[in-house]
């Protein structure tokens, strides 16, 4: 049925076109605070690595934010609405898990490539152009679907919620992404994702306290236990325990959460915006970067989708639900609009706007990091690579700024292609490890094992791919008699692909490693072939000054060597420490999240009681609480010293520039 939209066009175009310029001209503010204050100059390395010093607080916000697309939200609600409580812990726990175990490869990859601006420099470096080309094809397609998924989520909510149409909502929700990325590069990212982040922490606290304390139509866990209880003896659910919404045992969840946590493997370590955080983040903090990132996002999907998608079921009888008296429309459920459904259920017209600004915020942050990711892989591993290798810094900043604009406006047209052929959000998102997760082993492999030889990386993907390709179609067809849209994108058909694109690269990579012969790799075309940008010429060509010295910095360069050798040394030590703790550390939590803590629940078929579901919220709760600490304040903290000193000197330059005006003036 048709839902009227709770708010006028004008909302969604004045959040939508009116936060993406607030954020625009904020980051063109701070990036020229930054420049006069502190020195930094845009040059192509700060743009790509932030001068590789940013601290962990900073590198967790980014990771949260990056990780917190649309579907984080939206299809995390969906899941929940249709598996009941065993849909938020799978969709969590499902996708935490890359993150905590990516941080391992966060290390190889500055301890082993410390000069690297891409993940796919190091492929090309280790086994050469016709493998580096296959990577750079997975990398952009794990890009393309990303940023495709997160514009056809958020227009499809802008929609529900405004009338906006969905055309305008793929085009104007990047734009402003656009321009504040242009200005400030991956410091734009990580300044930018911290504000986003603590927004939707924000408003996720908003929706918990109005669903479980405060709010009239819910208010309380036991009041939403009540109508889930009715919820099932109305609806059971095919496949769970007992036919109930409060339940871990769920067949169809099960599947999701392979689903899910095959798909996330290719999401994460397919996306060179990944790496560039690693890359951007400081030796010592890319460990505990990721491993707070992680820990701090496993609760948002959890508590927000176990209190909109829930709270969608407790309220779907009510009135104030927008499809009243109907239940919401499978197709619906799939475009993600459980949670704002829910939204305008429990809070009205304040609700849709909350949804606005968070599904603004989602697809914004992570957009950015799409953009940065793809501008990497353009400017380093196209353009210096193969087009221009005696590229100067300002080229390179050039062919970057040139990318972030084309990539950005190619999606926009790519998702509204989508929108046309009926393609949504949910598809997309169980599709995409269909398409990039026989990529996953070896490119960690890459890093991780000095064995596996040139073809078994080549070929590996390829052939992984083509096997699930196979797996899927035939799986949909064998089951449906057809391929649509519909019948690809069920469970089956899905899991089939997901898991042959996994595993297969588990059989193909061994197999052409021994058959063909091992590699003994020793690292050291990792570590010497990749080299930093050339920014300083730009400088000297342009400022005889600046000429002088760096010729005198040329003569200087045997002594500092020496210093430079023994800081190595020191880093090398630490990111050797820092592997030794993520390996072990990654390992047992990967063990909490999908063993110790689910499934005694799940085969145990426990039925939750009402003290035992208050008790799930409660620790919702205190876990997001935990992650507002993290990603909230500790950044703060940890650059404390950086505020007090810039905004000591803004307020005296402000206070001199007021009395030197007073002056003029009076003379």
């Amino acid at each position: 049925m048709d839902v009227a939209p709770p708010l006028s066009q004008a909302y969604g175009y004045g959040i939508v076109v009116g936060l993406g310029f607030l954020f625009s001209l904020g980051m063109i503010l701070t990036t020229w605070i930054l420049k006069k204050y502190q020195g930094e100059e845009q040059t192509s390395e700060m743009f790509s690595t932030a001068g590789r010093t940013v601290k962990s607080g900073l590198v967790s916000s980014a990771v949260v934010s990056s990780w917190t697309w649309a579907a984080t939200l939206l299809q995390s609600s969906g899941v929940a609405y249709r598996y009941g409580v065993s849909g938020p812990f799978w969709y969590a726990s499902g996708a935490a898990v890359q993150i905590l175990l990516f941080s391992t490869l966060a290390i190889e990859l500055k301890r082993r490539a410390p000069n690297a601006h891409t993940f796919l420099e190091v492929i090309r470096a280790r086994y050469g152009p016709k493998t580096h080309a296959v990577y750079i094809i997975f990398g952009l397609m794990t890009n393309i679907l990303v940023t495709a998924m997160l514009l056809t989520g958020g227009s499809a909510v802008v929609f529900s919620l405004t009338g906006m149409h969905p055309v305008a909502g793929c085009f104007l929700l990047p734009l402003g992404v656009i321009l504040y990325t242009l200005f400030g590069g991956i410091k734009a990212t990580f300044l930018t994702d911290y504000v986003h982040t603590v927004v939707i922490l924000v408003i996720i606290f908003l929706f918990a306290f109005s669903a479980y304390a405060t709010g009239d139509v819910l208010g309380s866990p036991s009041r939403v236990y009540d109508l889930l209880i009715e919820a099932s003896a109305a609806h059971p659910v095919e496949g769970n325990a007992n036919g109930s919404y409060l339940t871990m045992r769920s067949k169809d969840g099960i599947i999701f959460f392979v689903i899910n946590i095959v798909g996330n493997f290719g999401t994460v370590f397919c996306d060179n915006g990944y790496y560039n955080k690693a890359i951007a983040a400081h030796p010592v903090s890319a460990l505990p970067g990721y491993i707070m990132g992680g820990l701090s996002w496993f609760a948002i999907p959890w508590l927000c989708s176990t209190t909109m998608g829930l709270a969608a079921l407790a309220t779907e009888s009510f009135p104030s639900f927008p499809t009243y008296p109907s239940r919401m429309a499978s197709d619906d459920v799939t475009a993600g609009l459980v949670l704002p459904y829910a939204a305008v259920a429990i809070l009205g017209s304040g609700g849709a706007i909350a949804t606005l600004i968070l599904i603004f915020m989602a697809v914004t942050s992570a957009t950015s990091a799409e953009l940065i990711a793809v501008s990497g892989i353009s400017t380093y591993d196209i353009y210096q690579t193969y087009i221009n290798p005696l590229a100067t810094g300002r080229a390179l900043i050039f062919a970057a700024h040139s990318s972030v604009i084309a990539f950005g406006l190619a999606m926009a047209a790519f998702s509204t292609g989508l929108y046309y052929a009926g393609i949504s959000m949910g598809y997309l998102y169980l599709l995409m490890g269909v398409i990039v997760s026989s990529a996953v082993l070896p490119a960690s492999l890459t890093l991780l094992w000095r064995k596996q030889n040139r073809a078994a990386a080549t070929l590996s993907p390829l052939l992984g791919l083509a096997t699930s390709l196979v797996a899927w179609l035939v799986t949909a067809k064998a089951q449906y008699g057809s391929l649509t849209v519909e019948s690809t994108g069920a469970n089956d058909p899905m899991l089939a692909g997901n898991v042959a694109a996994l595993l297969s690269p588990a059989v193909y990579v061994p197999v052409l490693t021994f058959l063909l012969g091992p590699d003994d790799y020793d690292w050291a075309s990792m570590r010497c072939g990749i080299r930093k940008a050339d920014d300083d010429t730009d400088a000297s060509d342009s400022d005889p000054e600046k000429k002088l010295a760096a010729i005198t910095a040329d003569a200087d360069a045997a002594a500092a060597a020496i210093a430079t050798a023994a800081d190595d040394d020191d880093e090398q030590r630490l990111l050797l420490r820092a592997s030794a703790i993520a390996k072990w550390t990654t390992v047992a939590m990967a063990l909490a999240f999908l063993v110790l803590w689910p499934m005694p629940l799940y085969g145990s078929g426990y039925v939750f009681s009402k003290r035992f579901f208050t008790g799930w919220v409660v620790v919702g709760f205190v876990w997001l609480g935990c992650s507002a600490a993290c990603v909230g304040v500790f950044p703060l903290w940890q650059g404390r010293g950086s505020i007090a000193r810039m905004a000591e000197r803004v307020v005296r330059d402000v206070v001199r520039f007021g009395g030197a005006g007073k002056v003029s003036g009076s003379l």
